[in-house]
């Protein structure tokens, strides 16, 4: 049974995640208008649904463990970017947003001794560390790159190499 403040705790992720599918679906939709990058608009889709997917998993832990998901209200993410490399700049401070806020839910389940939520989230530590790495490294791709045309049209090739972050469950 999850305590008061670990349901709440675990209601704030379920609203982060959301968000989360909601920014990149935000991404996606502005990088498909942009000329000649249709992998990485794929890539921002997929990341989409797969933030979709975390939020899911929650709402299964919390309802299983005898809470109450609440499905929340979202806010309006960031619909432009002034470039690729800001959007991936954008995905590396959100991932790392989400990181601190995952970190505080294990900080949650230790101090209550909720052992089966701990290791619950040890999957979601895993996927922080995961998502941003990926990040990194396509910014730094994209630092290599510069402004040159040729350059972003090999990254939305490469792209294709590149894993949904975190790969699911």
């Amino acid at each position: 049974m999850l305590s008061d403040k670990m349901q709440e705790a675990l209601n704030e992720q379920v609203r982060i995640e959301a968000e989360s599918s909601q920014v990149y679906l935000a991404m996606a939709s502005w990088a498909e208008i942009q000329p000649g990058i249709d992998n990485i608009t794929a890539f921002f889709y997929r990341h989409s649904d797969e933030e979709r997917q975390h939020m899911l998993k929650l709402i299964h832990f919390i309802n299983e463990r005898g809470g109450f998901a609440i499905i929340p209200d979202l806010k309006q993410p960031v619909l432009t970017f002034p470039s690729i490399k800001h959007a991936f700049k954008s995905l590396l401070e959100h991932e790392e947003f989400v990181s601190k806020s995952i970190n505080n839910l294990v900080d949650i389940a230790l101090d209550e001794k909720d052992y089966a939520t701990h290791n619950f989230l040890q999957w979601y530590v895993s996927e922080q560390i995961e998502e941003e790495a990926l990040a990194r490294t396509l910014i730094d791709k994209l630092e290599l790159i510069g402004d040159e045309r040729s350059g972003l049209y090999l990254f939305d090739q490469d792209i294709l190499n590149v894993s949904v972050m975190g790969g699911g469950e």
